[in-house]
């Protein structure tokens, strides 16, 4: 199962169009979306999370198009996201925004206020659950972000640069967390970040200039590379000949 684009088209307004008539499904698993900045990454997830509504073509997820008002309730309860920027909430501790996260997607008080503490350990800020956000540094605030997606059981978890910010323990950290999630969930991860791909993610999709210039495993993406790629730069050799590939795949 996955999320899925039918001639998918979005403008900002008075701006360029950023995605042109765009088909194209996520593949199950882990899955890591590249592509330089500007690309579209941020609105392609913003779309899979209902946050934007494309001008023309369809999102659905499980049977479910958010455009239809009846199943917008039920398309947000199957989706986690984690945008780019994580704003805390004035006087809310880390226990009460991850709750409230929960809540918000239909989980009850108590439900969402245990759940959000079991999130909050499973990114390691057990010890801060009881912090006001607003206090914590940009990586702590960021972890949080990633806690709001898990505190419910999403089907598909979006996470738009989760590791910006993170020092290696901490990368080492989400790392786990993707593993975990990827039990019970599809997961998608935008970044800049080429490094450990293998250990990682199950596919990688390449995007830029609205288009998908790739989409494969992560087997399949190395061997785009170069064949005088140096070792240890075999990710970076074959994300620089996808962008330069030319037509889109």
């Amino acid at each position: 199962m996955s999320v899925e684009f039918a001639t998918c088209t979005y403008q900002y307004r008075r701006g360029p169009v950023v995605l042109d008539r765009l088909s194209f499904a996520f593949p199950a698993g882990r899955t890591v979306l590249l592509g330089p900045n500007g690309a579209g990454k941020t609105t392609l997830l913003a779309l899979a999370a209902s946050a934007l509504k494309p001008r023309s073509g369809t999102v659905t997820f499980a049977g479910l198009d958010p455009a239809v008002r009846s199943q917008l309730r039920g398309y947000r309860r199957q989706v986690g996201w984690m945008p780019q920027q994580i704003t805390p909430v004035p006087g809310m501790t880390c226990q009460e925004q991850v709750a409230y996260a929960g809540w918000l997607k239909g989980m009850s008080r108590r439900d969402a206020w245990d759940g959000a503490l079991e999130a909050l350990e499973r990114v390691g800020l057990a010890q801060k659950a009881g912090q006001q956000t607003a206090s914590l540094s940009g990586g702590q605030l960021h972890r949080v972000g990633v806690a709001q997606t898990l505190v419910h059981s999403s089907r598909l978890v979006l996470m738009d640069e989760p590791t910006a910010g993170l020092d290696p323990a901490q990368r080492g950290t989400f790392r786990k967390v993707v593993e975990q999630l990827s039990e019970s969930a599809d997961v998608v991860v935008s970044t800049h970040q080429t490094e450990d791909l293998s250990e990682v993610y199950d596919h990688v999709v390449v995007l830029s200039d609205g288009m998908i210039r790739f989409s494969g495993t992560v087997k399949e993406f190395y061997a785009q590379a170069p064949n005088d790629t140096a070792a240890g730069r075999i990710a970076d050799g074959a994300y620089a000949a996808v962008l330069g590939g030319g037509e889109a795949w």
